[in-house]
């Protein structure tokens, strides 16, 4: 009697070794991320810049306090945690935009985004789970990054403007400036996912950070503050503040909300994208 032996089907055999569903995309998404040793080294680098500049701006202010005028001195006591992390700040946010947007953008330019959605059809699950690795990495570095600042410091301004952890809003600036970078990195991928080109796509958000923010804080009367206010930049930095300060239009997580609504919309016009365009 002859015994027939049935072979095992490849593609079911892939199929059970292949993670499935949006967990399947992230393990994905995260593999491609830690893969590119440019945006390792970058964010590694990102997090020992922001500390150096964040002690040589703390020195240099206290080593020219007394050169500095009244106002100014009153507003480092009032707020030192904005102080703090506000000198080292533009350095971060700057690099985490440019990898925000290189995250997905660099994908149409080498073609590699075709494989991922030709692998998921309704496409609108990859953007999802690129943003989500990408902003919960973000959202790592950013809060090491912002304990790391503080934490360098306050010792240097201990002598003219003391702070610790457990005064009060310290925590929650801290804890906020990685949200913040964190949003602003979802923020930077959505435009990259809505422009298509890298280098487009980076002149567009660090235009819209470094000169309209700016120059809308110039445009008079209060029509002109409240726009400035509202920007997602600016709204979002509220956060970073250990006390609000005068003039201020939003308070910190209102600001903060405020970045997270401009991200929300940038995603949403990026996903009708995705489905309604080709790669």
């Amino acid at each position: 009697m002859t015994t027939t032996t049935v072979p095992v089907q490849p593609a079911a055999s892939a199929a059970q070794e292949r993670p499935a569903g949006f967990a399947g995309l992230m393990l994905s998404e995260w593999t491609k991320i830690r893969s590119v040793r440019s945006t390792v080294w970058s964010l590694a680098v990102l997090v020992v810049l922001t500390l150096v500049f964040t002690g040589l701006f703390m020195k240099m202010g206290i080593a020219n306090w007394d050169e500095t005028n009244a106002a100014q001195r009153a507003e480092m006591r009032m707020d030192p945690t904005g102080t703090i992390l506000g000198s080292g700040i533009l350095l971060s946010q700057l690099a985490v935009c440019v990898l925000g947007v290189m995250a997905i953008a660099s994908e149409y330019s080498t073609g590699m985004i075709r494989a991922s959605l030709l692998a998921v059809p309704r496409r609108v699950p990859v953007l999802a789970a690129k943003s989500a690795v990408f902003g919960l990495l973000v959202l790592v570095v950013g809060e090491v990054t912002a304990f790391g600042s503080f934490f360098v410091g306050a010792p240097i301004l201990d002598g003219k403007a003391p702070v610790a952890l457990g005064d009060a809003g310290v925590v929650r600036a801290v804890v906020g400036c990685g949200l913040y970078l964190a949003l602003l990195g979802l923020f930077a991928l959505a435009v990259g996912a809505i422009v298509r080109h890298t280098a487009a796509a980076i002149t567009t958000v660090v235009g819209f950070v470094l000169v309209i923010t700016p120059m809308a804080g110039m445009l008079p009367g209060s029509v002109g503050e409240h726009i400035h206010a509202w920007l997602p930049t600016e709204a979002g930095f509220m956060i970073t503040q250990q006390h609000a300060r005068a003039g201020d239009l939003l308070g910190p997580w209102e600001g903060l909300g405020v970045l997270a609504l401009w991200t929300a919309a940038l995603m949403a016009v990026a996903a009708v994208q995705l489905r309604r365009r080709d790669a």
